[in-house]
């Protein structure tokens, strides 16, 4: 570079201001040139060209820093958590891609030649509509966004249970045990969480269960075929409910369960008795909860229950159209207080019975679904793009660290519908699901 200063020299005060001072990671840039951890290092961010900066200018913060990683600017080399955890725990708390570090993101751009034209967002970047949120049509484009990527890339990351939803990791000797198992395997995990949720609605042969949500269709058949009941499930997920379909036939339960390309808003008229939520929630949004329960509540008959099992966070949080999970993984997605879940149902004529966190357990869960990521890589791009794969990479490592320090929760809340004299059918206790 002659007489120039190295990439490094240049980006160091932007790499202090946005991370702090004790970086505990290895910076290396596109002219060789590096950055140096003083202490232990968790690993290596690679930024591999000027585009990364020009993503950062024009997008400042946690939306340019995404877009750069998605269009492989930027990489990360080495263990993905234990990078992602040095970053969050030795910036210093006031540490933020505010003003000051877009200021010196501006000078270092211009002292590299990188500043220029808006580069293109990646293409797996969703587009906000306007108007106003959770709209049928924008619910629809949204849940596109999410689940229609490719049947195959999602058999890839999940699993065979193709369950795209907290898992439950015990087994039968674990009575008193701390945490989570980590010695049973993911399938039997979600196993475990489906059945979990059949005996916390009491199901028994003959009865009708509504699965809201349903995915791929796993919880339905689970239900059917281990407890005997006639399942509706709905989503509307395109991909989701051709393959739903055929598993459903595959199993050999084309009587007993019935996948519907359906909004729960447009069902009426019928009554289940018993219904599960499991993962759609997130989809619903805050105004809209409480005509969500009460739409619930319209189709359960007395003493029927509810099982709505969601991603919480203390106080809400609302994926916004700046955020990388906004623009990348959940448009338009929320998070809710699991106090304000607990209201919402009784306002909508729910007795709320149990609440049961499992937050330990989606940890476990995403770290399962980053490593079979992994593990075959070149498949999961081959199956969709790269982009999207480093989206999934990136989110579910750092979902994975945020439920296990308690920044996110995960909340089953049962409810139940009672009779005009107030009977619920329920247990003296919770023994007949632990």
């Amino acid at each position: 570079m002659g007489n120039k200063r190295t990439v490094a020299a240049v980006f160091e005060p932007l790499a202090e201001a946005a991370l702090g001072a004790h970086l505990a990671v290895r910076f290396e840039f596109w002219d060789g040139s590096t950055i140096e951890p003083e202490g232990p290092c968790a690993g290596t961010i690679r930024i591999r060209s000027k585009d990364a900066l020009r993503h950062m200018v024009w997008a400042p913060g946690e939306l340019g820093i995404g877009r750069a990683f998605v269009s492989g600017a930027v990489d990360l080399d080495g263990d993905i958590f234990s990078i992602l955890r040095s970053l969050a725990t030795t910036a210093p708390s006031d540490a933020k891609l505010g003003l000051d570090a877009a200021r010196k993101a501006i000078l270092a751009a211009r002292e590299l030649g990188a500043l220029g034209q808006r580069p293109a967002p990646p293409p797996e970047e969703a587009r906000p509509r306007r108007g106003p949120l959770h709209t049928k049509r924008r619910d629809a484009a949204a849940i596109s966004h999410h689940y229609d990527v490719g049947n195959d890339f999602y058999r890839l990351v999940l699993g065979p249970s193709m369950t795209y939803s907290c898992a439950r990791f015990v087994a039968e000797q674990d009575d008193g045990q701390a945490g989570p198992n980590a010695t049973v395997s993911l399938a039997d995990a979600q196993r475990a969480k489906h059945d979990l949720i059949c005996r916390k609605l009491d199901l028994r042969p003959g009865m009708r269960l509504l699965d809201v949500g349903c995915g791929w269709g796993s919880m339905a058949i689970h239900a059917a075929a281990t407890y005997g009941v006639q399942v509706v499930g709905v989503t509307i997920s395109n991909a989701q409910i051709e393959l739903a379909r055929e598993r459903v036939a595959a199993a050999g339960l084309s009587d007993n369960v019935e996948i519907r390309l359906s909004d729960y808003r447009d069902l009426r008229g019928e009554q289940f008795d018993a219904i599960s939520s499991i993962g759609m929630f997130e989809h619903v949004g805050t105004k809209r909860a409480a005509a969500y329960f009460e739409t619930l509540r319209a189709l359960l008959r007395p003493e029927g229950r509810l099982l709505n099992h969601a991603i919480s966070s203390a106080g809400g949080s609302v994926m916004g159209a700046r955020s990388f999970v906004g623009r990348y993984v959940f448009p338009d997605g929320e998070l809710v207080d699991v106090g304000e879940v607990v209201l919402a149902m009784q306002r909508a004529g729910f007795e709320v019975r149990d609440v049961e966190a499992l937050r330990e357990h989606y940890a476990l869960t995403l770290r399962a679904w980053v490593a079979n990521l992994e593990s075959a890589w070149a498949e999961a791009v081959s199956l969709t793009s790269e982009g999207r794969a480093r989206v999934w990479r990136l989110y579910m490592a750092a979902s994975a660290l945020g439920f296990e320090d308690g920044g996110l929760g995960l909340h089953q809340v049962l409810g139940v519908v009672p009779d005009a004299q107030g009977h619920t059918g329920m247990p003296g206790t919770r023994r007949a699901w632990l």
